[in-house]
């Protein structure tokens, strides 16, 4: 498995990494596919303190922990769940917040340290300049070895560039979704990688395509898609680049591709799905020619909000 540096770190990360919120509740099973994944190469492990209220903290910890120093563990913080039923949560940037919440974070992680704390959305009317110093303390207490940012929003990923020592930036990004393409010259300028989650968009950019499209699909499309318009972005990809590669393996490598992105972490839900995201990634990279296709024929996204 190709590994890279992330960001300014000294985190050598695999290529591809393993989101983790997919894995569901049942520990066996999903130490299996975390198993599987580090047999695999795969040693960048990302979850969040919001995933099955901890629950998936919990599970790979305890499944990393025999591994510890050979991986590397993202987390993230800022959603509060509501404490009377757990239904929905609240945004809570504060200092006093994430600070507290990093011990809860490590105990279910039976570990002393987080690789990569990140804060788990944002807004520009955040008091980002307290949530920076929460990171910085954190770093310097060393409960912390880096911080990054997981937001969708220009505005506020341009204040954390100038104001803070991010070395990443989480961001849903997929032929389907090249919103992050916008944003991604200032990253390149200040070596700041992205990490992508959602490459094959909810299933659609697999060889299954659009065939377990939900009934909202269906109505409402996908972002600025119509249903029309993914069925015939989708059979033309399949019928003039497949020939040698997977769909699954188009999605991963044209995310891949783009020099801004460090490392990009699909979920899995079963080990074989973990090992058909291993074998996209082994398939050859997209040629030139391929990507520049891509382009023509996918929408050039852009965020309408918080620009």
């Amino acid at each position: 498995m190709e590994k890279i540096q992330l960001g300014t770190s000294d985190l050598t990360v695999s290529r591809l990494g393993l989101g983790c919120m997919s894995l569901g509740t049942d520990a066996a099973k999903a130490e299996k596919i975390i198993h599987a994944a580090l047999e695999e190469g795969i040693n960048y492990f990302d979850t969040a303190d919001l995933y099955d209220f901890g629950e998936n903290e919990i599970i790979v910890g305890q499944a990393l922990k025999q591994v510890r120093d050979q991986v590397v563990i993202a987390t993230k913080v800022g959603n509060r769940w509501k404490e009377k039923n757990r239904v929905g949560w609240t945004w809570d940037p504060s200092k006093a917040y994430i600070k507290d919440q990093v011990k809860q974070s490590l105990k279910r992680l039976h570990t002393d340290y987080i690789d990569l704390y990140q804060l788990h959305g944002g807004t520009i009317d955040d008091p980002i300049d307290e949530t920076i110093e929460a990171f910085e303390e954190l770093k310097q207490e060393g409960y912390v070895r880096y911080y990054g940012i997981s937001s969708i929003r220009p505005n506020v990923i341009r204040e954390y560039i100038n104001k803070s020592n991010i070395i990443s930036v989480m961001m849903q990004y997929s032929i389907l979704d090249r919103r992050p393409e916008e944003v991604i010259p200032i990253l390149l300028d200040h070596q700041i990688h992205v990490v992508a989650r959602g490459p094959i968009a909810k299933g659609m950019l697999t060889d299954r395509l659009l065939s377990q499209a939900g009934d909202s699909i269906k109505e409402n499309g996908y972002l600025d898609y119509t249903y029309e318009e993914l069925e015939e972005l989708l059979n033309a990809l399949k019928q003039n680049l497949t020939s040698e590669r997977s769909m699954t393996s188009i999605a991963l490598h044209y995310v891949l591709s783009n020099p801004a992105v460090g490392v990009v972490v699909p979920g899995a839900s079963s080990v074989e799905q973990l090992k058909n995201n291993v074998n996209a990634v082994n398939q050859p990279p997209l040629s030139k020619e391929e990507i520049q296709y891509i382009r023509k024929i996918a929408k050039m996204n852009v965020y309408t909000q918080h620009r």
